[in-house]
Parts: C-alpha cells; sequence; structure tokens
C-alpha cells in the first residue's frame, strides 16, 4: 500500500530535500508541498493524502490552525506534526488541534519515516525527545508532591487508578506511549493481539478519548504513567 504525504513546509531548502527524501521511499508517494498554512488547507482538501507532513512556524496561519482547519473539515488525513518547536505549549496545542503525531526535525530519514508509516496505520507516535520534555514539564505542577522515583510511581499508579484503569491497562497505555502498535503489545506482555486490542479500547473508553494518540497525550499530562 503507498502512502500519499502532503508536505507542508516554508523553508524551500528544507522542503526541497525532504522531497529528496521521500521520494526514494518505495511505499510514500509525494503528491503536493505547500508552502503556507491556507494552501496546505486547501490541498488537503482536494489531494485528500493520507498524510499531511505539517510544519508549524508558516506564514499566514499556522500549522496548529491550519491543522485544526483540516481536521475540522472532516477529512481522513493524519497529521503529522514536523518541527523544530520542542516547548509543552506548542505541543499540547498541536494535539488539541488534532494533530496525530509529533516529530522533531532532527529526526533521521528512517525515523520519520517509520512515524509517516505508524500514523498512516492509526499507530501513536510521539518524538522521545518531546516525550521527555513534556513528561519533565508536566511533572511539576502535580498536586501530589513527588520526592522519589518510588513515589513518583505510586503517585503515577494512583491516578491512572483514580481513572479506572487496571493494573494490565496501566501496562498496556505505558506501552501506548512508547508508540507501540497492538502486535508489538501483545509480545511485549505475552498476551494474543485480540486481547491487546480489547485493552486498548477500554483506556480509550475509560479516558474519553478517540484515539491513542489522544491517550498517549492523556497518559503524559495527567501522570498515569
Amino acid at each position: 500500500m503507498t502512502i500519499k504525504v502532503l508536505l507542508v513546509e516554508d523553508h524551500t531548502m528544507t522542503r526541497m530535500g525532504l522531497q529528496l527524501a521521500l521520494e526514494k521511499i518505495e511505499d510514500i508517494e509525494l503528491i503536493g508541498e505547500a508552502e503556507n498554512g491556507e494552501k496546505a488547507v486547501e490541498l488537503a482538501k482536494q489531494l485528500n493524502p493520507d498524510v499531511i507532513l505539517m510544519d508549524i512556524g508558516l506564514p499566514g496561519i499556522d500549522g496548529i490552525e491550519a491543522t485544526q482547519r483540516i481536521k475540522n473539515a472532516k477529512l481522513d488525513a493524519k497529521v503529522l506534526i514536523f518541527t523544530s518547536r520542542d516547548n509543552e505549549d506548542d505541543v499540547f496545542a498541536a494535539f488539541s488541534a488534532g494533530a496525530d503525531a509529533y516529530i522533531m526535525k532532527g529526526a533521521n530519514p528512517d525515523q520519520l519515516t517509520n512515524a509517516i508509516r505508524a500514523v498512516s496505520e492509526g499507530i501513536a507516535w510521539l518524538d522521545p525527545a518531546i516525550a521527555k520534555i513534556v513528561l519533565k514539564n508536566i511533572s511539576q505542577p502535580r498536586k501530589v508532591q513527588v520526592t522519589n522515583s518510588e513515589d513518583q510511581q505510586a503517585a503515577s499508579k494512583k491516578a491512572a487508578m483514580a481513572a479506572g484503569l487496571t493494573q494490565r491497562e496501566i501496562e498496556v497505555l505505558r506501552l501506548i506511549v512508547e508508540g507501540m502498535s497492538n502486535a508489538l503489545i501483545a509480545e511485549k506482555l505475552f498476551i494474543t493481539r485480540a486481547t491487546a486490542k480489547a485493552h486498548v479500547h477500554s483506556i480509550l473508553q475509560k479516558l474519553c478519548v478517540d484515539d491513542r494518540t489522544q491517550a498517549a497525550v492523556t497518559a503524559m499530562r495527567e501522570g498515569l504513567v
């Protein structure tokens, strides 16, 4: 299956570099390019891509606003934020707008390719660098005073239990945050794929979220893992 990608990037040299890199990948087809948010929304509606590789710092409307407009249009495209911005405000603003994944521009070609493939399949993807920053920042305002790693684990478990998650669901949620698919979760926990899928479904219901990406963001934001 070929993954149709729309590239949204305002820097010409960066866009050209990405174009060359993506064109070398057999299962990825670059179907369009946009240098600003308005054109990104327009092309998303016209071309119906599978994945939109979206920069945040765009002229006119930025990537976050463009993402929100694309999601409001009820398009099937997954939005993969691809940016150099690594602050908490941008991360959560992007996911609040409906972004499906977040990767830094420092990622190597293999990481970017894997992120595109993962998000096209509906698998949560959060750049490890972003995950560390978010986890570090969101741990500070928690109401529970955390003094050491054991206390932090206890606080996370208490928060997860308060959300109605079982111990096994907490383990599954932790693997979702790490970006694992149901198949990998099943392999990691020595359970069947059907069981892993059932756990994921239960987690989404209990956290009142629509997909794995939202579950991962909620988990980090609320200190559930």
